[in-house]
């Protein structure tokens, strides 16, 4: 039997979509239209913005004649939840395992601030005992 997807679970352009509202603050659909890169319809944008709220994912409120949108949980929080998620899904719960891979990917790129800030992070999950 298939899947149910997840509430959460946002396509490409779902995802553009949240990050121009995370960037804007709060935006009509017209402004989310112009964040967009290589934008599709008016009402396409419109329908996209429905299924994210649906999802529970934004919220509106009226002004004038047009709503406008914001998310209903912080970017932090959102961030948070997927991470959570990723790790459920492809590591079997382990942080480690997460942490693990992402440091694979990237270490060419991670910079000497980058590596301190993450040593910082096990310092201090270490001394908090988690």
């Amino acid at each position: 039997m298939p899947r149910k997807p997840r509430p959460d679970a946002l396509g490409a352009r779902e995802r553009q979509i949240m990050d121009a509202v995370y960037k804007l603050g709060e935006a009509s659909v017209a402004q989310v239209l112009a964040d967009l890169p290589d934008p599709p319809s008016y009402s396409a944008v419109r329908t996209m913005i429905r299924a994210l709220e649906a999802k529970g994912l934004l919220q509106h409120r009226r002004d004038g004649t047009k709503y406008v949108y914001r998310a209903r949980r912080s970017r932090e929080s959102a961030a948070r939840s997927a991470i959570t998620h990723l790790m459920q899904t492809f590591f079997g719960g382990s942080a480690a395992g997460a942490v693990a891979a992402i440091l694979d990917v990237s270490a060419t790129r991670l910079t000497d601030e980058d590596l301190g800030r993450i040593e910082g992070i096990i310092d201090r999950a270490r001394r908090e005992g988690k």
